[in-house]
């Protein structure tokens, strides 16, 4: 009985050191703390809208009133040009502009027509389509084209319509610096 007791005991005291060495008990280590106060970050902005209706020209550049009425023949070669607003806010922003819609399921055979752009420019010069940030607004014209090839033969595409109907122009962000333009569709 005395063992057991004394077994008991030392348990005990054991188990109150452990408690006192592990945390549990008045044993404390120093710590103290402080806030970084980093700031606050806000984003930036990306924004296009157009200011004007499109306006369409053919090869002479004489103004096309209405395009769903003009009648295009092998050789005519047509220009679209949209005025948009770009703002572009933020530390490294760039984007590029391009043309959705002009794709090959609009109508005619993709042999005999070819649709490029778009092309900018920038108060009547030709810019980049790298946009960068700037302080103001930038006044940006958007230029595609239609050409219906000359080497087109035969009766091919004769009275066929071409749907420029679900054209639009998108501004995607790129990465700053690195060249990169997003893809077409």
């Amino acid at each position: 009985m005395k063992n057991s007791t004394l077994i008991k005991g030392t348990a005990a005291i054991a188990v109150g050191a452990a408690l006192l060495l592990g945390g549990g008990g008045t044993l404390a280590a120093w710590n103290d703390s402080v806030s970084a106060a980093p700031g606050t970050i806000t984003a930036g902005n990306l924004d296009m809208a157009k200011t004007a209706a499109g306006v369409w020209k053919d090869r002479a550049n004489n103004t096309i009133d209405d395009i769903s009425a003009y009648r295009v023949v092998p050789g005519d070669k047509l220009t679209f040009t949209q005025d948009v607003d770009v703002t572009l806010t933020g530390d490294k922003m760039a984007a590029s502009i391009t043309a959705l819609g002009t794709g090959e399921q609009n109508g005619f055979i993709s042999s005999n027509v070819v649709v490029t752009g778009p092309s900018l420019t920038a108060g009547g010069a030709p810019i980049a389509n790298h946009l960068t940030q700037s302080a103001d607004v930038q006044k940006v014209t958007a230029t595609i084209t239609f050409e219906f090839l000359a080497s087109t033969s035969g009766q091919v595409d004769v009275n066929k319509t071409y749907n420029f109907g679900n054209v639009g122009f998108t501004l995607q962000q790129v990465v700053a610096g690195a060249g990169l333009v997003p893809k077409q569709s």
